[in-house]
């Protein structure tokens, strides 16, 4: 299934529970943020490896996998309310970071955009 496929699909799940009333873009920010503090949730005091690991672990992998799928519901049912072209917009963000984070100047290192330069990486 593509993201359009999985958008449309969401959309009848929605439009058949009349709950277009209830999925207005404040509200699925809303609800979005709160999945994403779901999975944080999962995450929370493990140490690094342990985090890594995390999906050895058969019901944490499943709770993480449920909780990730919520937060793409509710990306997708965002952007087909704000009538966002989600795979363009990710084209368009992808370039603008390749643009910001050029490979010589970034690999290796957490900096912010604004902090690299060829003085700072040496």
């Amino acid at each position: 299934m593509n993201l359009t496929d999985a958008m449309e699909r969401l959309r009848r799940f929605a439009q058949e529970r009349d709950w277009d009333q209830f999925h207005t873009p404040k509200n699925l920010v809303m609800a979005l943020s709160g999945e994403v503090g779901e999975l944080s949730e999962l995450f929370q005091w493990l140490t690094p490896d342990q985090s890594r690991t995390l999906m050895d672990n058969p019901v944490k992998a499943e709770a993480v996998r449920d909780e990730l799928a919520d937060i793409l519901s509710y990306c997708l049912r965002l952007a087909d309310q704000l009538g966002v072209d989600l795979e363009a917009a990710l084209v368009a963000k992808m370039t603008k970071n390749a643009s910001k984070y050029p490979v010589h100047l970034a690999k290796g290192s957490a900096a912010k955009y604004t902090e690299l330069s060829p003085k700072t990486r040496s």
